[in-house]
C-alpha cells in the first residue's frame, strides 16, 4: 500500500506527501530529515490508501498542484 498524507504542524501549517511508510515519514518529518519540514513538530491529520505508488503520487501531485482540490481538502479537515 502507498499513502498520501496530509501534516499539521503546531502552528497550523499544512504539508501533503506520500510514502509506502507513514509511521517512519511522519518520524523522518519530526526528526528534520526533509528540508520543507525542518524545525516543526507535524502531527498525521489525514491519509489515503492507495494500490500502487502510481495512484498514490498522481493524487498528491492533484492535491499539492490543484488550489480548490487542496483548499476544498483542507476546509473539510477544520471542519472536524
Amino acid at each position: 500500500m502507498f499513502y498520501v498524507y496530509v501534516l499539521k504542524s503546531e502552528n497550523d501549517e499544512h504539508y501533503i506527501g506520500y510514502s509506502a511508510d507513514l509511521r517512519r515519514r511522519l518520524a523522518e518529518h519530526n526528526m528534520g530529515r526533509n528540508v520543507s519540514t525542518r524545525g516543526r513538530m507535524w502531527s498525521l491529520v489525514y491519509y489515503e490508501a492507495y494500490a500502487s505508488e502510481g495512484q498514490a503520487r498522481a493524487r498528491e501531485h492533484v492535491l499539492k498542484g490543484h488550489g480548490r482540490t487542496k483548499q476544498a481538502l483542507l476546509k473539510r479537515l477544520a471542519e472536524d
